[in-house]
């Protein structure tokens, strides 16, 4: 409720994205991230199509996440790219941000950048360092 300004809208970053990083470790955080999104778009202004396309979103970007392992520094691309395309066109076609399609996907897709590899990345990497210990 805190960061509801910076999470909902036609420009926002949802701190939360930053643990689709996650996958990296283990593939059971794919789920957990899925019914994490589940359980916070419940409280979504948005309502039950952000419940369902945000979180739909989600598990497609923490499946591709988990794909991109391999991969250290494209791990957080696959959330930019999902969120970007779904959500952005569900903030344009449901609730009719009055927004170019594309700028809106790319105004999605920007919050995903600061909250995926701004927060996200370090994140991944300094826990990497303890990855023993999972």
């Amino acid at each position: 409720i805190v960061l509801a300004p910076i999470s909902y809208g036609a420009v926002q970053v949802r701190i939360s994205e930053a643990l689709t990083v996650l996958p990296f470790f283990t593939p059971a955080a794919v789920p957990g991230l899925f019914v994490g999104c589940i359980a916070a778009n419940i409280m979504s202004p948005y309502g039950l199509a952000d419940l369902i396309f945000g979180s739909a979103a989600s598990l497609i970007g923490a499946i591709g996440s988990y794909l991109l392992r391999k991969k250290p520094l494209l791990v957080p691309l696959a959330p930019v790219i999902s969120n970007g395309i779904i959500v952005g066109a569900m903030v344009y076609y449901v609730y009719e941000v009055p927004l170019p399609l594309i700028v809106q996907m790319l105004y999605v897709a920007l919050g995903e950048v600061v909250a995926c590899y701004a927060i996200g990345y370090p994140l991944m990497k300094y826990l990497n360092k303890y990855k023993r210990i999972f």
